[in-house]
C-alpha cells in the first residue's frame, strides 16, 4: 500500500500496460456503496427492478446518447451490484452525439474526444446517482462504491462465457459472492 494525501490506499488493480480507451470489450462489475440492496430483489431466478434499478437501467441504455464510441454488451442489474460488458469502438470518433449532460473530455487533444471505460463508468455512476438522489430528495449521497472491477476480454470464447455468466446471474443469486441475506 502507498500513501496518497497522507492516507494509505490500495493500489489500482488496473492493467498498467493497457490504455482503457483502446478498442475492445471489458467485463465490469460495480457494487453499491456498502453493498446495500438498492436496485430490487431476485424472485424465482429473475431480477425484479425497483424504481432505483429502473433508473440505473435507463442510464445504462442512455450512454450511447452521450458517447459515440461506446458499445453496450450484456448487462444485468442485481440487488447490490451490476455486471456489464462495455465495448470501446473508436471507429465512430468523428460522429457527433453529445446531447444533454456533457461527458468530460479525457483526452489531451480537445478536437477529438476519446472516451474510455473510466469515463463511461463515471458517467453511469454519476448520472444514476443524481437521479436516485432526486427521488430520495437528497443531495450528494454516494450510491456506488468508489472503485469497480474490470477484466479485459481477450477473445470470442471468453466474451461468450462472460456474457452467459451475466445473463444467468439472477438464477444463481444464492451462490453469488455478493449475496448476504
Amino acid at each position: 500500500m502507498t500513501k496518497f494525501q497522507g492516507k494509505y490506499r490500495i493500489e489500482s488493480a488496473r492493467a498498467k500496460w493497457w490504455d482503457y480507451k483502446n478498442e475492445g470489450h471489458y467485463f465490469i462489475t460495480i457494487c453499491t456503496k456498502d453493498r446495500a440492496y438498492l436496485f430490487g430483489d431476485i424472485k424465482d431466478g429473475e431480477m425484479i427492478l425497483n424504481e432505483f434499478g429502473k433508473i440505473v437501467s435507463d442510464c445504462w441504455f442512455d450512454l450511447p446518447n452521450h458517447y459515440n464510441n461506446i458499445f453496450l454488451g450484456a448487462f444485468q442489474i442485481m440487488p447490490n451490484h451490476i455486471h456489464c460488458i462495455i465495448g470501446v469502438d473508436n471507429s465512430k470518433l468523428n460522429d457527433t452525439v453529445e446531447t444533454g449532460l456533457k461527458p468530460v473530455c479525457t483526452d489531451e487533444n480537445p478536437e477529438i474526444k476519446i472516451h474510455g471505460v473510466f469515463e463511461f463508468i463515471r458517467a453511469l455512476k454519476s448520472f444514476s446517482s443524481r437521479k436516485i438522489n432526486e427521488k430520495r430528495n437528497v443531495k450528494g449521497v454516494t450510491n456506488w462504491q468508489e472503485r469497480f472491477h474490470d477484466h479485459i476480454i481477450r477473445n470470442e470464447a471468453e466474451y461468450n462465457r462472460i456474457r452467459d455468466y451475466i445473463i444467468n446471474n439472477p438464477k444463481k443469486w444464492n451462490d453469488d459472492c455478493f449475496f448476504d441475506k
